[in-house]
């Protein structure tokens, strides 16, 4: 079985010996080559929909694998009992639903170790949920499969990383620049992303400048007094985009 290079990163970042939780594991695919690779012991695929849970079930059956990961039908973090895994994933949904999840179940988290998070959309809400809840980002990876655009987010607790959240988030000044990354700014573009950006990371800020723009163009051709406010807003934001892709080091692209 052959994982995609999405699924295949996020494996890569659970610790080997981990005991594993896939929230939302769809065909059950990462738990099933975790445990057929022997990077984890056992697992959990947790999903919500019947559909997905019939299909892990059967990827879990045809790998001969029942005994060591349990499927489960269940909402979120529903799945896992308190210090049942140590390792929590959950990849393709929102950033807002991820932190949902999360938030719903956090009594769950009290033993978690790591999450492996990789959310489709709103990765800056998803930062914002860690950074409220003492999880501290110790990676960030952003890639291109497919012709779609992956943000892979790494975090641990804070009692146990050797970065912390003031150092992480603090506010940067571009060199070049007298533009500072605010901890807001920081959250959208990723703060270690941000620090060592490569092609993609290049490549998704320019799409979205021009999506601002695109936006920009058809707030332009409305009279209406608060479209001026939303005009002045979008040309403020393209032009920080604009400036912080200028600054950052172009060797890296």
């Amino acid at each position: 079985m052959k994982l995609s290079q999405r699924l295949q990163y996020i494996m890569e970042q659970i610790p080997a010996g981990s005991r594993l939780a896939d929230i939302g594991s769809d065909h059950g695919l990462l738990p099933v080559a975790a445990v057929r690779s022997g990077r984890v012991p056992q697992a959990v695929a947790g999903e919500v929909n019947d559909g997905p849970l019939r299909a892990a079930q059967k990827q879990v059956a045809e790998a001969g694998l029942t005994d060591r990961i349990a499927v489960r039908k269940g909402d979120g973090l529903a799945v896992i009992k308190a210090n049942e895994v140590d390792v929590i994933t959950i990849a393709g949904m929102g950033g807002a639903l991820i932190a949902s999840i999360l938030e719903q179940g956090k009594d769950k988290l009290v033993s978690v170790k790591q999450l492996v998070l990789q959310p489709n959309v709103g990765e800056d809400i998803l930062r914002r949920w860690l950074i409220e809840h003492q999880w501290v980002l110790t990676s960030e990876h952003i890639m291109e499969e497919d012709g779609k655009i992956y943000e892979i987010l790494t975090a641990v607790p804070d009692s146990v990383s050797p970065l912390k959240q003031d150092e992480l988030y603090q506010p940067w000044k571009l060199p070049d620049s007298s533009l500072v990354l605010t901890q807001d700014l920081l959250m959208q573009l990723g703060p270690l992303l941000v620090k060592a950006p490569n092609e993609i990371f290049f490549y998704k800020w320019k799409l979205e400048i021009r999506k601002l723009e695109d936006v920009l163009a058809q707030v332009a051709r409305s009279d209406q007094e608060s479209a001026q406010h939303k005009r002045e807003q979008l040309r403020k934001q393209i032009e920080q985009l604009e400036e912080v892709l200028a600054c950052l080091p172009k060797d890296r692209q």
